[in-house]
């Protein structure tokens, strides 16, 4: 268990980290999502002792992560997939950590084979690798100690599709073993699909937490909305006219104020086949866009043309 207790961090007059406060439980996986700059790298530092706090303090299974024995063995991290050193090949790295934490050779076999790294790939050097391959090797030296924490800054970053619904199943099933994973990601499609729980920061404050429909449902009109398409548009309709649903044009389809079993039993009664059916209120990546506005780079300003 990870628990974060009103933590700040401030660097002069700025304040990077502002009076934040979660828990990331055993069991699953706590999405911890945030634009650029906002205080998610600097609070996962704190977490492993590389950053001092402000105020506030942070604990792993109730400790302060400097009063961990040999905490490799508990904790495994992964903040940024380049910071080793550039000449040791794969090998090597993961032979120093085990070392280090009084394991056995025999392990780093084992992780390599886990992340995928071929006996010639840990044989590269660290600056002959690609980002991918370095996510891979920093994700079996998190692994390496047999944690039952991990804390992953960006684990995603550089990994081909293949590679991210690998990382995705490693995850999940690390968490269903009884782990705690704070994942860090601008992948929000990703987190969507992995994440337990979801903690949204903006300018180093948390803005939202929840699970995914705990979020939506705090911050959406609290009206269902289905976006449907059929063989027979007008006829459809007018049956969800008839039956009270506000009903408008929405590129081939039809936007409908009611749930997805109301505008399927719509239809059922009118006899109108369907083509797609889904879910057409906010989604995470709206919620994120919309909750953390005030941080985004990417806007254009009035006027402007791209």
């Amino acid at each position: 268990m990870i628990t974060v207790d009103r933590l700040t961090v401030s660097y002069g007059g700025f304040t990077a980290v502002d009076d934040v406060s979660f828990v990331a439980q055993p069991g699953r996986v706590t999405g911890f999502l945030g634009p650029n700059g906002a205080g998610k790298s600097t609070t996962m530092r704190v977490m492993v002792g590389l950053t001092p706090a402000t105020h506030g303090h942070v604990t792993i299974g109730g400790l302060r992560y400097a009063d961990i024995p040999n905490p490799g063995r508990h904790v495994g991290t992964l903040l940024d997939a380049s910071a080793q050193h550039a000449g040791r090949t794969g090998r090597e790295i993961l032979t120093l950590g085990a070392q280090t934490m009084g394991l056995p050779k025999t392990r780093v076999d084992e992780m390599l084979a886990l992340v995928g790294l071929t006996d010639s790939e840990a044989k590269r050097r660290l600056r002959n690798y690609s980002l991918g391959m370095k996510q891979r090797l920093g994700i079996a030296h998190a692994l390496l100690g047999d944690p039952s924490v991990l804390i992953l800054d960006e684990p995603a970053n550089g990994l081909d599709p293949a590679g991210i619904r690998w990382m995705r199943g490693l995850l999940k099933g690390y968490a269903d073993r009884g782990g705690t994973v704070l994942l860090s990601s601008h992948l929000l499609h990703e987190v969507e699909q992995i994440a337990d729980e979801m903690i949204l920061i903006g300018h180093g404050r948390i803005v939202a937490q929840g699970d995914r429909a705990t979020l939506l449902a705090s911050n959406g009109t609290g009206a269902a909305t289905t976006l449907v398409t059929s063989l027979d548009n007008d006829a459809l309709a007018a049956a969800l006219g008839a039956a009270g649903h506000a009903v408008a044009a929405a590129g081939p389809g039809l936007r409908v104020t009611a749930t997805a079993a109301q505008v399927g039993q719509a239809a059922l009664d009118a006899r109108v086949v369907l083509t797609d059916l889904r879910d057409g209120g906010q989604n995470l990546e709206d919620l994120f866009l919309e909750l953390t506005s005030s941080t985004q780079r990417d806007v254009l300003p009035n006027g402007a043309s791209a």
